[in-house]
């Protein structure tokens, strides 16, 4: 008769979904806020460098998540072609996290170090020069813009705010790392470190 009653009252229903729904998100959700595992950083994962920082934002705003993961999953096939699978512990530093879901183009999390920044840098301007039957568009206009090193200083006192762990001096210095960098050098630079602090030998 309950039962009944319920599936009557539209109201209702809506209700007990969404209050279904929100206790079975918490009960994911919270024990994972408090978990060291998926809040402290594994091992050799350290805030990202101030023109690494700005290369992500470009790689953010340029929408190289929507075919490019930066997530291994933890079966053989990937870990056989991309390296170690990704832990939580290694995007603590992510806002917003870049696990991505579609593969038009490789897995990124593991590139760091495997082509020279000359390779990435032509790759990046003319995907097809290097190779042929890429579907990846060119950003030539990444080379002819600076990083502005007024937004990196300030994002940097903003994640310091967050608990990242920049130090005073760290910030003080940031601008004038990136001065005079290109958007196409900081994208480099960040897919460069992608990874290596999890290379292991094969």
């Amino acid at each position: 008769m309950r039962h009944e009653v319920i599936e009557k009252s539209l109201n209702l229903m809506i209700v007990l979904i969404v209050l279904a729904i929100s206790i079975g998100g918490l009960v994911e959700i919270v024990p994972l806020m408090f978990s060291a595992d998926t809040t402290e950083p594994a091992e050799n994962i350290e805030p990202y460098s101030p023109l690494r920082l700005a290369g992500r934002d470009v790689y953010v705003r340029e929408g190289c998540y929507n075919c490019h993961s930066q997530m291994i999953r933890p079966f053989r096939s990937e870990t056989e072609r991309y390296g170690p699978f990704t832990t939580a512990g290694e995007t603590v530093y992510d806002r917003p996290f870049q696990f991505g879901s579609k593969r038009t183009g490789p897995d990124l999390a593991r590139v760091g170090g495997r082509y020279s920044d000359d390779w990435q840098r032509l790759h990046l301007m003319d995907p097809r020069a290097l190779v042929p039957e890429s579907n990846m568009p060119g950003y030539p206009w990444l080379a002819e813009r600076e990083v502005d090193a007024d937004f990196v200083t300030a994002k940097l006192e903003v994640l310091q705010l967050l608990g990242d762990g920049y130090s005073d001096e760290q910030i003080a210095a940031a601008a004038a790392e990136v001065e005079g960098k290109t958007e196409l050098d900081a994208l480099v630079a960040y897919l460069q470190e992608l990874g290596t602090n999890r290379k292991v030998r094969r």
